[in-house]
Order: structure tokens, then C-alpha cells, then sequence
């Protein structure tokens, strides 16, 4: 068989990575989460389901994740020193937040779940089928996958250091550490419980969380010394104290995002200002101070994800084909997530990106579409199906 050869993507970095990332809880029951006034319903094969403010944010963050990578490859055929270069370097490293976000949404669904009802041997169960089997069938897919497009030698698949080493770490494919620090998310949030029992004040968990999160930078730079840290949930503590109190006054959160908008906005304004010139130092392979560089991360990609469920919250008021439509991609968030890195990596080697800028451009927005939509209409018509449920755990 003539092997495909792909230019390799970029390795997620081994600080504060982006990505993203249904460690989302994707498979929460979100009706038992949202009021049904909040929600509109729209049926999917069949089924009657209502879209919420979950969905939305779903919806808002999976757009994030498939620009994030589409950027991403464009900025390896974008010409250096030009003014789309630059553009596209703003535009990966502002789209930087999406693993944080889908922690955070994570810890938001599954600490708003186990609240109202905790029933260890279910939650477990649940986790292992719809988390860990997701986890361990799209490894060995896209370790097959690398392998018969030649980015990776036919020894991988025989080579057992190999197959633990991208399991351990998330590294059989660029994306899929997300769901490996999706699985550590489950284990921790039980943890959590007793603190959101307390119903913690959402800025006061800011400050723990921030407190907990560089009492573990330093940890892992004096004993852990992790070689991957962005693969582990600690590199996440910050998102999920945060999620983990919304998640515990999530009833109250629309009306804490109205009175509180304008200021957590501007907040995220100010620490995006400092953020950005540390990114795009770091992205250019800039030398960065990595407490400084991690810490305004973190800040920056935790306040994103309140402010993006606090848009979700606000989107959901309107009413419209395009809210229906964000809603739906947001529920097959999860397939996408999954499906688009071999989408990019196929329509790369059919039609690498160039010409004029124009050309150029357009051929990223098609490539961005491309990859967004094949999964989500792959993804609705398996809906409620065995092949379904073997794919994606749900």
C-alpha cells in the first residue's frame, strides 16, 4: 500500500497546553442539570432532546477547538514575517482555552450531578464506559492511523514502550491527552464534594484555586518534575475549583453573570493583555519566565471559560435557527473532538493551503468547516446506535 505522509503536527506542549478537549462531561443527563425554561427542544434521531445553556457552551467551546487547530495548520504554510502570519499567531494563541474549558465544564456538570445524587458504584461504572473505553479505542485508532499515513514506523504498533508511552501520556494523537486528564477530572471531583457542599463564593474559589494551582507548579517543579504536566489534571486545579463551585450555586449563576459581567469581562481583558505578548513570545520559541508564562494562562483560560458560560447563558435567551444549530454541534462535541485532527490531516495532503491571501484564506475557512461539520453529520446520523455507542461510549 502507497503510504499517505502528512506534515506531522505539533506536539501539545508540555506546559499550560491549550486544548483542548467531552472531558467536558459529555454525557451528563443536561435536562436534570438546566430548568426546562431554559431549554428549547429540538429532536436528534428521533429522540426529543432539550438544548441548554450546556449545549451552547459545548457548542461555543468545540468551535474554539477545531479554529484552535485549524490555525494551527495554517500557521506552517503562512509566510513568516507577513501580516497574515501574524494574524494567525493571534488567532492560535487566543484560542488557547479549550481543555481549560471543557475541565472546567467537566467539574461544573459532574459536582452540579453528584450533589443532588452520588452513588459511587454507578458514577464509576459510567465513567469507565463513556470516559476510559472513548479513551483507549481512539488511541489505538489514531496509532493505527499514524502509522498508515507514515508519520509514524510500522514497529509502533508491535512496540509495547511505545503503546505505554502514548497511553500514559495522551500522545497517540496530538488531541487525545484531553481525554486522559478527562478521566483524572472524574477521579478528583468526588474529592471536591465537601468543599461545594460549602457553596464557596465563585471568587473566593478563584483564590483557592489559584493558590492550589501554583502550590502544584511548584510541587511539580521541586518533587514531581512530571515530563508532561499538561497531561495530568494537576496541571488543571485552577478550572476545576472554579468548576466545582459553579457547579454547586449553578442556579444562581446566570443572575451572578449579570451583575458581575462587566468586571469579570474586564478582568479578562487586563490578564489577556499581559497574557498575549508571553504566548506569542513563546509560541516564536522566545525565551519566557514558565511561572510567569503558567500563571497568566491559567488565569487567562479559567476566566474565558466563566465568561463563555456566561455568553451560553446569555445566548440562551434568543431565539433562532443559528442558537438551534450551535446547541447540536455542541452535543456531538465529543465526535467532533475526535474525528476532525484526521479530517485536517487528510484535506492537508489532498490540497495543501497557498496562493494569494485570499485563496489562502479561504481555503482555512473551508478546511475549518470541512472539519466541523463531517463529524457533527456523521455523529447525527449514528445517533441512538449501537456503532454509536462502541465509537463514542454514548
Amino acid at each position: 500500500m502507497t503510504q499517505i505522509r502528512f506534515p506531522l503536527p505539533a506536539e501539545p506542549e508540555p506546559q499550560p497546553l491549550p486544548r483542548p478537549p467531552e472531558g467536558l462531561e459529555f454525557d451528563l443527563d443536561f435536562e436534570e442539570l438546566v430548568p426546562p425554561s431554559e431549554a428549547e427542544s429540538t429532536t436528534t434521531g428521533g429522540t426529543p432532546h432539550k438544548l441548554t445553556a450546556i449545549d451552547l457552551f459545548r457548542g461555543l467551546t468545540i468551535l474554539e477547538v477545531v479554529a484552535h487547530h485549524t490555525s494551527g495548520l495554517a500557521l506552517r504554510y503562512a509566510v513568516p514575517d507577513t501580516l497574515s502570519f501574524l494574524l494567525l499567531q493571534l488567532i492560535n494563541r487566543t484560542l488557547h482555552f479549550a481543555v481549560p474549558a471543557f475541565v472546567f465544564l467537566s467539574a461544573v456538570v459532574l459536582t452540579r450531578s453528584l450533589l443532588k445524587n452520588f452513588r459511587p458504584g454507578r458514577y464509576f461504572f459510567r465513567r469507565v464506559t463513556r470516559g476510559a473505553w472513548p479513551y483507549l479505542l481512539w488511541s489505538g485508532l489514531y496509532i493505527a492511523w499514524y502509522v498508515w499515513t507514515g508519520q509514524r514506523p510500522a514497529s509502533t504498533l508491535t512496540d509495547p514502550d511505545k503503546w505505554l508511552f502514548y497511553l500514559q501520556y495522551g500522545k497517540a494523537s496530538y488531541h487525545l491527552y484531553f481525554l486522559l486528564v478527562a478521566l483524572e477530572v472524574y477521579l478528583v471531583i468526588p474529592l471536591l464534594l465537601p468543599l461545594a457542599r460549602r457553596r464557596p463564593p465563585i471568587v473566593l474559589a478563584l483564590l483557592i484555586g489559584a493558590a492550589l494551582q501554583l502550590g502544584v507548579y511548584v510541587l511539580n517543579r521541586e518533587v514531581l518534575r512530571l515530563p508532561f504536566p499538561a497531561s495530568t489534571v494537576l496541571w488543571y486545579m485552577l478550572p476545576v475549583t472554579v468548576g466545582a463551585a459553579v457547579g454547586a450555586r449553578l442556579d444562581e449563576f446566570p443572575a451572578w453573570w449579570r451583575r458581575n459581567r462587566v468586571f469579570l469581562i474586564a478582568g479578562a481583558a487586563l490578564v489577556y493583555a499581559l497574557y498575549l505578548p508571553q504566548a506569542l513570545a513563546y509560541v516564536r520559541g522566545e525565551p519566557v519566565v514558565p511561572m510567569v508564562y503558567s500563571s497568566l494562562s491559567w488565569a487567562y483560560t479559567t476566566l474565558m471559560a466563566l465568561i463563555v458560560l456566561g455568553v451560553a447563558y446569555s445566548l440562551q435567551r434568543f431565539a433562532g435557527a443559528w442558537r438551534v444549530a450551535l446547541g447540536i454541534i455542541g452535543m456531538f462535541s465529543l465526535q467532533i473532538y475526535l474525528i476532525h485532527p484526521a479530517i485536517l490531516q487528510t484535506l492537508e495532503t489532498m490540497h495543501a493551503p497557498g496562493g494569494d491571501p485570499l485563496v489562502f484564506a479561504l481555503t482555512i475557512v473551508g478546511y475549518f468547516l470541512v472539519s466541523l461539520l463531517l463529524p457533527a453529520i456523521l455523529a447525527l446520523l449514528l445517533v441512538e446506535t449501537r456503532l454509536s455507542r462502541l465509537l463514542f461510549g454514548r
